[in-house]
């Protein structure tokens, strides 16, 4: 079974000697001054250059267009898939064994659920970002692909969701779901001038696009396993909190990753 799971990185990082892992240099082509030893997305058919508003999606699209294999999956530097914990975080890192036998199970792999409680997807979207960049996106599916729209409703009221762009799936099913993907972020895209909006605000594709893979996978109805992940880093729980009640309750957008 042949899978492997982009690494994406801007930085020279640890990567897990596993083989399945193929750490990917994202948004290269804006970067030539820095050199990772790891796989480039900026060769073949690419759109690395669109790094700071796609984010990790520069390295999906490369795979989607240049990697040949059975099972394709992404993770982050600082976020890696865990089936079950083996005494350091680091040793608990997903390995080729286990994700061969989830995926003989399963049609993908996703990280565990993100609980909003007290918000919906939408809301919290709104409150946190601008739910503006939420309503282009659903004009744009009831165009090119209104046999979601339903789908896109539901999972924008839903207490939950699934994000960071993590998973592992078939290569056919990645295939499939690029191919609807990308449409309606180069759309979105037409929407706004990012080139001269503030960094942080300019990678609204990248996060309009973590919203849409349950929309994806519940309209095809897939049989998917949540498992856990892995944060490595220092972790700003309470900045989390707080930027979370400022947003909710005072109407302080978002200006920064926590």
């Amino acid at each position: 079974m042949n899978i492997k799971i982009l690494l994406a990185t801007h930085k020279q990082c640890d990567v897990p000697k596993d083989s399945i892992y193929l750490p990917i240099h994202v948004g290269r082509a804006l970067h030539y001054d820095k050199y990772f030893s790891c796989q480039p997305d900026d060769e073949g058919e690419n759109i690395s250059c669109k790094n700071p508003y796609y984010s990790e999606l520069t390295a999906i699209y490369w795979a989607w267009k240049n990697l040949k294999s059975d099972y394709i999956g992404l993770v982050h530097y600082r976020r890696h898939f865990c089936l079950k914990r083996k005494g350091s975080d680091w040793d608990s890192i997903l390995v080729r064994k286990e994700a061969e036998s989830l995926c003989k199970n399963y049609d993908l792999i996703l990280p565990k659920i993100r609980k909003l409680y007290i918000e919906t997807v939408y809301s919290h979207y709104d409150h946190t970002f601008d739910g503006k960049q939420l309503d282009n996106t659903r004009l744009i599916i009831s165009d090119i692909c209104p046999e979601y729209l339903s789908f896109f409703d539901k999972a924008m009221h839903r207490r939950h969701e699934h994000l960071f762009n993590m998973f592992i799936m078939k290569r056919e099913l990645f295939n499939q779901y690029c191919e609807w993907l990308f449409p309606i972020l180069e759309k979105l895209e037409s929407y706004y001038d990012l080139k001269n909006m503030d960094p942080f605000q300019a990678r609204l594709i990248g996060r309009v696009s973590e919203r849409l893979l349950d929309v994806w996978v519940m309209k095809n109805n897939l049989c998917y396993k949540e498992i856990d992940y892995i944060y490595f880093g220092k972790s700003n729980f309470h900045k989390k909190v707080l930027g979370f009640i400022m947003a909710k309750f005072f109407g302080k957008k978002y200006t920064q990753s926590f």
